[in-house]
Protein backbone atom coordinates (compact mmCIF):
# COMPACT_ATOMS: atom_id res chain seq x y z
CA UNK A 1 0.00 0.00 0.00
CA UNK A 2 1.51 3.39 -0.97
CA UNK A 3 2.18 5.92 1.75
CA UNK A 4 0.03 9.04 2.16
CA UNK A 5 3.02 11.11 1.07
CA UNK A 6 3.49 9.07 -2.14
CA UNK A 7 -0.19 9.44 -3.01
CA UNK A 8 -0.08 13.17 -2.27
CA UNK A 9 3.03 13.61 -4.43
CA UNK A 10 1.40 11.69 -7.30
CA UNK A 11 -1.75 13.81 -7.10
CA UNK A 12 0.25 17.05 -7.17
CA UNK A 13 2.26 15.88 -10.17
CA UNK A 14 -0.95 15.01 -12.03
CA UNK A 15 -2.71 18.27 -11.13
CA UNK A 16 -2.50 21.21 -13.49
CA UNK A 17 -1.74 23.98 -11.01
CA UNK A 18 0.57 26.95 -11.15
CA UNK A 19 2.92 27.99 -13.89
CA UNK A 20 5.62 25.46 -13.15
CA UNK A 21 7.53 28.10 -11.22
CA UNK A 22 8.92 27.12 -7.84
CA UNK A 23 9.18 29.98 -5.37
CA UNK A 24 12.14 29.37 -3.07
CA UNK A 25 12.07 30.96 0.37
CA UNK A 26 14.47 30.56 3.30
CA UNK A 27 13.18 31.00 6.85
CA UNK A 28 14.75 31.36 10.26
CA UNK A 29 13.86 32.19 13.83
CA UNK A 30 15.88 33.67 16.67
CA UNK A 31 15.42 33.74 20.43
CA UNK A 32 17.83 35.83 22.48
CA UNK A 33 17.24 33.87 25.69
CA UNK A 34 15.49 30.54 25.25
CA UNK A 35 12.87 30.32 26.63
CA UNK A 36 11.37 33.67 27.44
CA UNK A 37 13.61 36.09 25.59
CA UNK A 38 12.73 38.34 22.71
CA UNK A 39 12.18 36.48 19.45
CA UNK A 40 12.57 37.36 15.81
CA UNK A 41 11.54 35.58 12.65
CA UNK A 42 12.34 36.13 8.98
CA UNK A 43 11.72 34.81 5.50
CA UNK A 44 13.76 35.57 2.40
CA UNK A 45 12.44 34.98 -1.13
CA UNK A 46 15.41 33.93 -3.27
CA UNK A 47 14.24 36.16 -6.12
CA UNK A 48 12.28 38.86 -4.36
CA UNK A 49 11.49 40.56 -1.09
CA UNK A 50 12.01 39.44 2.48
CA UNK A 51 10.05 39.97 5.65
CA UNK A 52 10.78 39.89 9.36
CA UNK A 53 9.18 40.66 12.68
CA UNK A 54 9.35 39.77 16.32
CA UNK A 55 7.73 39.51 19.70
CA UNK A 56 8.82 40.52 23.18
CA UNK A 57 8.92 36.97 24.53
CA UNK A 58 8.84 33.42 23.20
CA UNK A 59 10.94 30.41 22.35
CA UNK A 60 13.17 29.46 19.46
CA UNK A 61 10.58 26.92 18.30
CA UNK A 62 7.88 29.61 18.23
CA UNK A 63 10.16 31.88 16.20
CA UNK A 64 10.95 29.11 13.70
CA UNK A 65 7.26 28.21 13.29
CA UNK A 66 6.27 31.86 12.93
CA UNK A 67 8.85 32.29 10.16
CA UNK A 68 7.29 29.37 8.27
CA UNK A 69 3.75 30.72 8.76
CA UNK A 70 4.69 34.22 7.61
CA UNK A 71 6.51 32.83 4.55
CA UNK A 72 3.44 30.88 3.49
CA UNK A 73 1.14 33.85 4.10
CA UNK A 74 3.41 36.16 2.10
CA UNK A 75 3.40 33.83 -0.92
CA UNK A 76 -0.20 33.03 -1.89
CA UNK A 77 -0.98 31.59 -5.26
CA UNK A 78 -0.80 28.48 -7.34
CA UNK A 79 2.97 28.35 -7.84
CA UNK A 80 4.78 25.74 -5.78
CA UNK A 81 6.45 27.10 -2.64
CA UNK A 82 9.67 25.46 -1.44
CA UNK A 83 10.63 26.56 2.06
CA UNK A 84 14.21 26.01 3.16
CA UNK A 85 14.84 25.95 6.89
CA UNK A 86 17.61 24.93 9.23
CA UNK A 87 14.97 23.91 11.78
CA UNK A 88 14.11 20.23 11.57
CA UNK A 89 11.51 20.89 14.27
CA UNK A 90 9.62 23.42 12.12
CA UNK A 91 9.86 21.25 9.01
CA UNK A 92 8.66 18.10 10.76
CA UNK A 93 5.84 19.99 12.51
CA UNK A 94 4.57 21.39 9.20
CA UNK A 95 5.10 18.40 6.93
CA UNK A 96 5.20 15.16 8.93
CA UNK A 97 3.90 15.22 12.49
CA UNK A 98 0.96 17.50 11.70
CA UNK A 99 -1.00 14.75 9.94
CA UNK A 100 -0.92 12.39 12.94
CA UNK A 101 -1.62 15.19 15.39
CA UNK A 102 -4.70 16.25 13.41
CA UNK A 103 -5.95 12.63 13.30
CA UNK A 104 -5.42 12.26 17.05
CA UNK A 105 -7.27 15.45 17.96
CA UNK A 106 -4.05 17.48 18.26
CA UNK A 107 -2.44 15.09 20.72
CA UNK A 108 1.06 13.61 20.50
CA UNK A 109 1.77 9.88 20.32
CA UNK A 110 1.98 9.84 24.13
CA UNK A 111 -1.43 11.55 24.39
CA UNK A 112 -0.16 14.90 25.62
CA UNK A 113 -1.25 18.15 23.97
CA UNK A 114 0.78 19.40 21.00
CA UNK A 115 3.04 22.30 21.98
CA UNK A 116 2.70 25.56 20.04
CA UNK A 117 -0.70 24.34 18.88
CA UNK A 118 -2.12 27.67 17.70
CA UNK A 119 0.85 28.29 15.42
CA UNK A 120 0.86 24.73 14.09
CA UNK A 121 -2.87 24.86 13.37
CA UNK A 122 -2.38 28.20 11.61
CA UNK A 123 0.35 26.63 9.44
CA UNK A 124 -1.99 23.72 8.71
CA UNK A 125 -4.73 26.10 7.54
CA UNK A 126 -2.29 28.23 5.52
CA UNK A 127 -0.99 25.16 3.67
CA UNK A 128 -4.49 23.76 3.17
CA UNK A 129 -6.00 26.93 1.68
CA UNK A 130 -3.00 27.80 -0.48
CA UNK A 131 -3.72 26.65 -4.05
CA UNK A 132 -0.07 25.82 -4.77
CA UNK A 133 1.86 23.01 -3.19
CA UNK A 134 4.10 23.75 -0.19
CA UNK A 135 7.24 21.67 0.28
CA UNK A 136 10.03 21.87 2.82
CA UNK A 137 13.75 21.27 2.60
CA UNK A 138 16.22 21.15 5.45
CA UNK A 139 19.47 23.07 5.04
CA UNK A 140 22.39 23.08 7.43
CA UNK A 141 22.60 26.40 9.24
CA UNK A 142 25.67 28.60 9.55
CA UNK A 143 27.64 27.04 6.69
CA UNK A 144 27.55 29.91 4.21
CA UNK A 145 24.15 29.38 2.53
CA UNK A 146 23.51 32.99 1.48
CA UNK A 147 19.74 32.98 1.90
CA UNK A 148 19.77 31.03 5.18
CA UNK A 149 22.40 33.42 6.54
CA UNK A 150 20.34 36.43 5.45
CA UNK A 151 17.22 35.02 7.14
CA UNK A 152 19.30 34.38 10.27
CA UNK A 153 20.60 37.97 10.25
CA UNK A 154 17.12 39.44 9.77
CA UNK A 155 15.60 37.25 12.49
CA UNK A 156 18.41 38.15 14.91
CA UNK A 157 18.00 41.87 14.16
CA UNK A 158 14.25 41.64 14.75
CA UNK A 159 14.80 39.87 18.10
CA UNK A 160 17.40 42.48 19.12
CA UNK A 161 14.99 45.29 18.21
CA UNK A 162 12.24 43.72 20.30
CA UNK A 163 14.64 43.27 23.21
CA UNK A 164 15.58 46.96 22.99
CA UNK A 165 11.92 47.94 23.06
CA UNK A 166 11.81 48.96 19.42
CA UNK A 167 8.58 47.78 17.82
CA UNK A 168 9.21 45.65 14.77
CA UNK A 169 6.63 45.38 12.08
CA UNK A 170 6.85 43.11 9.11
CA UNK A 171 9.64 44.52 7.02
CA UNK A 172 9.96 43.94 3.32
CA UNK A 173 13.13 44.52 1.39
CA UNK A 174 14.57 43.35 -1.86
CA UNK A 175 17.17 40.63 -1.84
CA UNK A 176 20.18 40.62 -4.10
CA UNK A 177 22.61 37.85 -4.85
CA UNK A 178 25.93 38.26 -3.10
CA UNK A 179 28.74 39.82 -5.10
CA UNK A 180 31.49 37.32 -5.76
CA UNK A 181 34.27 39.91 -6.01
Amino acid sequence: MPSVRAVSDALWEAADVGSGVVIMVSTDGSCLRNPGGAIGWAWVNHEGPSGSGGEVSGTNQIAELRAVLEAIAAHPGADELLIESDSQYAIKCASEWIHGWRRKGWKTASGSPVKNLALIQSIDVAITVRPGRVRFQWVRGHVGNHFNELADTLAGAAAASMSAGIAVETLAMSVEEPTLF
